[in-house]
Order: C-alpha cells, then sequence, then structure tokens
C-alpha cells in the first residue's frame, strides 16, 4: 500500500495493515502474528450537590483485562484478523450493582465482567486501495472507539480505502452494527447521552453485544450508516470531510482544517490553528425529528521546544424552546472530535452552548513523560433542555511511557466538574475524579 502521511483519525479507522506476504494458505497462518494490550484501570469519583437533599458520595471500581490479536499473513492480498476483549473487576464492592458504589464505566452488565470477540475481519489489498469487512475497530469522527476506560466501542462495518490520488486519501464504508464499549455505561439514556457520544436510550446493558445502528442509537432499527470521505495533507496543511447519511435519522457532514508554520520572529516558534464545524440535517422516517444543527469551532496555539499551547472556541447552533434534541448535535455512536470537550464534559454540543477551552502541555522527552492541563468552560443558553447555568470542568493527565519497562505506559488522570447540571431550583452537582491506568502492549 503506497505509504502517505495521514491523520490519525484515517489510519485509526482502516488499523494498521500486515505487510508480510505469505508464499501459500499454509504460511499465511504460520506467519500471522500476535498482539494486544494488558490494561489495569482504577477510577474513583466524588459527587458534591448542593442540594441538602441529596447526600454527597464516591463510587469507585477497579477492572483488569485488554485484548488479544491476531492477524493472519498476507497471501494473495488476503488477509484476516481476529481480537478477543476481556473486563474483569477485582477489589470492588460487594454490592456491584448500586452504582453509587461501584462505577459502572469499567465493566459490563450488572458491574460484572464479560467478553467479547470485538474484531473478527476479512481484510483485502490491491494496489493503493483496502478492503476490510467484518467486526472491527473504526475510529473516525463520528463513529469511534471512544477508548476511555476499559474496552472500546467496536463496529461491523465494510470498509474501502484508496490512496492512488497523490497527498489524499478516499474512503467509503458502509456501517451496520455497533457494540458499545465500557465508557458508555456512564449514561443511561437521554438527550446528555445522545449528544455525549451514546445513545438517547438506556443502553447500559448493551454492552459488548453488536446491534443495528439504528436500534442503539434511538430504539429503531435502520439500514445503518452510509460514509464517504476524502482526507488530505501536504505539508503542514491538512484537511478532511466526512459525510455520514444514518438511513432514516439524519446526514451529518463533519469538517476540519488546520495549518502550522514557523514563526517569522523566531524558528523556535511554531504556531498553528485549525477550524472544524458539523453541519446535521433530518432524512427519511426522521427518527430522531427535525434535526438541524450545526457546531464550528477554531483553536489556535503554538509550540516552542517542549511546551504546546492552545485555546479553542465553540459555537452550537441556537436553542429552539422545546425543541434540545434537534438544535443540538447528536453523536451515538462514539465519535468525539469536539476541540472544546473536557475529558467528562461534552456541553458544547447541547444547543445553543458557546464554550471555550484553554490547555497547556509540556513534554519531558528525556524521561518519557507528558504533562497535559486544562480549563474548559461552557456557557449554556435557557432552552438547552439539560442544565439551567453554565458549567466549567478542569483537569489533568500525566502519561508515562516507562523506561524500565519496555512497552509500559502509566498515567494518572484527574478532573474536577463544577456545576455540571444545575436543576431548575438552582441545585448544582459537580465532582471530583482521579484514574489510574497502566498498559501494557506487546
Amino acid at each position: 500500500m503506497k505509504k502517505i502521511a495521514l491523520s490519525a483519525m484515517v489510519v485509526g479507522l482502516i488499523g494498521s495493515a500486515n505487510v508480510q506476504a505469505a508464499e501459500d494458505l499454509s504460511s499465511m497462518f504460520s506467519e500471522g502474528k500476535t498482539s494486544g494490550q494488558i490494561r489495569a484501570f482504577s477510577i474513583s469519583r466524588t459527587y458534591d450537590y448542593s442540594d441538602a437533599a441529596k447526600d454527597d458520595f464516591t463510587r469507585s471500581a477497579n477492572a483488569v483485562g485488554g485484548h488479544l490479536k491476531y492477524e493472519t499473513s498476507d497471501y494473495k492480498g488476503l488477509s484476516l484478523g481476529t481480537a478477543f476483549y476481556t473486563t474483569n473487576g477485582f477489589f470492588n464492592d460487594d454490592d456491584k450493582t448500586d452504582y453509587t458504589k461501584v462505577d459502572p464505566t469499567l465493566l459490563g452488565p450488572d458491574n460484572d465482567a464479560y467478553s467479547v470477540l470485538g474484531e473478527a475481519y476479512l481484510q483485502y489489498k490491491t494496489g493503493n486501495t483496502v478492503f476490510k469487512a467484518g467486526r472491527q475497530k473504526l475510529d473516525t469522527p463520528l463513529a469511534g472507539s471512544d477508548d476511555a476506560r476499559m474496552l472500546p466501542n467496536l463496529f461491523e462495518a465494510y470498509v474501502v480505502m484508496n490512496s492512488d490520488v497523490a497527498n489524499t486519501t478516499l474512503i467509503a464504508a458502509h456501517v451496520t452494527k455497533f457494540a458499545q464499549g465500557t465508557f458508555g455505561r456512564a449514561y443511561n439514556g437521554g438527550l446528555l447521552a445522545a449528544t455525549a457520544g451514546y445513545s438517547a436510550a438506556d443502553t447500559r446493558d448493551q454492552v459488548g453485544t453488536f446491534v443495528n445502528m439504528g436500534t442503539y442509537a434511538l430504539g429503531q432499527k435502520t439500514d445503518g450508516v452510509s460514509v464517504i470521505a476524502a482526507a488530505y495533507k501536504n505539508g503542514n496543511f491538512k484537511a478532511q470531510v466526512w459525510d455520514y447519511y444514518a438511513h432514516d435519522i439524519l446526514n451529518a457532514i463533519y469538517a476540519d482544517a488546520s495549518i502550522s508554520w514557523n514563526c517569522l520572529l523566531s524558528d523556535a516558534v511554531k504556531p498553528f490553528a485549525a477550524a472544524q464545524l458539523i453541519s446535521e440535517s433530518d432524512i427519511g422516517d426522521k427518527y430522531a425529528g427535525d434535526v438541524s444543527s450545526l457546531y464550528y469551532a477554531a483553536k489556535v496555539g503554538a509550540s516552542v521546544g517542549n511546551f504546546t499551547g492552545y485555546v479553542a472556541f465553540s459555537q452550537q447552533s441556537e436553542a429552539d424552546a422545546g425543541a434540545p434534541l434537534e438544535n443540538a448535535t447528536i453523536t451515538p455512536w462514539g465519535g468525539m472530535p469536539a476541540y472544546t470537550q473536557g475529558m467528562v464534559t461534552r456541553h458544547m454540543f447541547l444547543a445553543g452552548t458557546t464554550a471555550s477551552k484553554l490547555a497547556l502541555v509540556y513534554n519531558f522527552k528525556d524521561v518519557g513523560l507528558k504533562a497535559v492541563g486544562y480549563y474548559a468552560n461552557f456557557a449554556m443558553d435557557d432552552n438547552n433542555g439539560y442544565t439551567s447555568d453554565d458549567a466549567s470542568e478542569m483537569g489533568f493527565d500525566f502519561i508515562y511511557n516507562t523506561k524500565f519497562a519496555k512497552n509500559l505506559q502509566l498515567r494518572l488522570r484527574g478532573n474536577f466538574a463544577n456545576d455540571f447540571n444545575v436543576n431548575s431550583s438552582g441545585d448544582t452537582a459537580g465532582w471530583s475524579e482521579y484514574r489510574f491506568i497502566a498498559n501494557y502492549n506487546f
């Protein structure tokens, strides 16, 4: 396959292609490769309520699991792949189904362990074209793995990618089924879930189960989601456009572009700028209602040596009274590309929201440590349908690629939400959350 520089989203969509060629069917399997990841995850969140009728509480969870993947070698362009995913709790409260005690985002139904054959695909390469069909992991702007907890979202899809045009990758896909990962268990349906990457229905117990795309999103079976896209990169300029035709639900267009350059005053300073938009409109049977929404955002920043900083701004289309879902950006299949999202707070897609974000990153390259800090603010519209006041979130992320153990990454994350939800009486809800993750890749 022709080697060109692609965005991380495009690379993630098609996955890593096995370039080793087999001489016959026997060696196709004997020369295959095994890979995977072992993950340990601990999370603790303390909720803070201003309402005297509600007690503050802390819920936590611990789990270990990951995935094991096998890919055959390439025989006349044909290869096969399969991956097994699992998550298993440990040292959790005995009352596992009490979600004020055990956090649901690391485990399966009833906070039990679960395992799933998450990938099982056929891949065929000819020239600069790759075709991949079956269960697979996708990472695209509005349909993605959202691998923020133990196990990612997974898909059943048919994908074609071609790179014949210089600096350009063309993609066509049809996605038929969605298997919610563990992070989706943070939501139990409703407006917030539908705008934060998950189902408007309560799908806590559907984790790890491949279901029809429409059934998952809104409880209505559909013909899936058809996708076409183009991604372009030339030097320091990148751009991509995606069109998602979610049959009988909506048509969503995502576009972004970014550029970086050397500062005229100093080559040590490398500014960058980016812009993105998401436009959605109803189609067919309009299972999500009369959808008409627009989200747009911009980001500017600069890198100086090991330091990077940026500010971002976004605006969601104005909220009409009584139509919070129709004027919001609906993202039921895990994709979350917004410049202004917090680690948890995703209010920027709620109707009428004006959001801003400041992020600072320092890379301690000598020791393999990256430190991230951020602050995001969400100015909420009175007709947003979820919260009656503004919200904010700040947090940090320390990522350590260890020197003492090859392929071992340790990660400490924290997020602190203020006024995440404010009810009509003015009562507020927020939290402090900490996560520790260890990933060993092989």
